[in-house]
């Protein structure tokens, strides 16, 4: 696995692992640039915190209408697609439904750090007002895609914004801080999450996706969803062996928000 694949690419070394195994939270929120990003970037982890009584949310920045390569498809379609195909894969990881799924509507690929951007985080933040924000690191060197980039500054920033009471007191509501954030795509892992119990449900909540059977998945039959799986799950193995784990997600864990 490359630098760019998205979600877990295995970790080169080991020694800064410093934890394990949060404590399932009451409520998270997992913020992805595009659709599908959430499922491989902690889906494992999401789904065994559910399965503990977690409240799993998912927040997606772009409307993924460049998730495709057919330079002849319609876009608006595409767009619609996606995000029923969302909705699916939070219900695959044990979530409650289209109202735990908030979109930002930003242009797939045009994502900016913007404070709007910024101000609707902090929004959902203090809605939801999850115990444990999950997101891109925005610190992963050479990492291509903008929006990947862009995503995580914005939820930084929002955690900072949210928790404190005179940024955006337009929005009426309490401030908000979340006790850990966890950055998947991590430059630097420090935490690992148990995900054996989870792995096939999270295989299962990324074939949700099939509009990105074909780009990001490379499947476009049976054969090559088989080596998918396959791919997914050895990448799990991969993260987990060091640590006596059958399948594992790795993160920069950051406390004392």
């Amino acid at each position: 696995m490359n630098a760019n694949d998205p979600g877990q690419p295995p970790i080169s070394h080991q020694h800064g692992v410093e934890s394990f195994n949060l404590e399932a939270p009451r409520i998270a929120l997992a913020v992805g640039a595009h659709p599908d990003d959430v499922e491989f970037g902690c889906g494992g982890t999401l789904a065994k915190w559910s399965q503990l009584g977690c409240e799993i949310h998912h927040y997606v920045m772009t409307d993924g209408s460049k998730g495709t390569w057919d330079p002849t498809a319609d876009t608006t379609v595409l767009v619609e697609r996606r995000r029923a195909e969302q909705v699916d894969a939070h219900l695959r990881l044990g979530g409650n439904g289209d109202d735990n799924v908030h979109w930002l509507g930003r242009v797939d690929g045009e994502l900016e750090s913007d404070v709007a951007g910024r101000s609707e985080i902090a929004r959902v933040i203090r809605t939801v007002q999850p115990d444990v924000v999950l997101t891109h690191d925005p610190w992963k060197r050479y990492r291509l895609h903008p929006d990947h980039r862009e995503t995580g500054r914005l939820v930084c920033d929002a955690v900072v914004a949210a928790r404190d009471p005179h940024f955006f007191p337009e929005h009426g509501l309490q401030p908000h801080r979340p006790r850990q954030l966890l950055l998947w795509e991590a430059d630097e892992v420090n935490h690992i999450e148990d995900v054996a119990i989870s792995l096939a449900t999270k295989l299962a909540a990324l074939e949700a996706h099939v509009s990105q059977f074909e780009s990001t998945m490379k499947a476009v039959d049976e054969e090559g969803l088989k080596d998918f799986r396959n791919r997914m799950t050895s990448r799990m193995t991969e993260i987990a062996e060091p640590f006596g784990l059958q399948a594992a997600e790795a993160f920069h864990l950051m406390s004392n928000l």
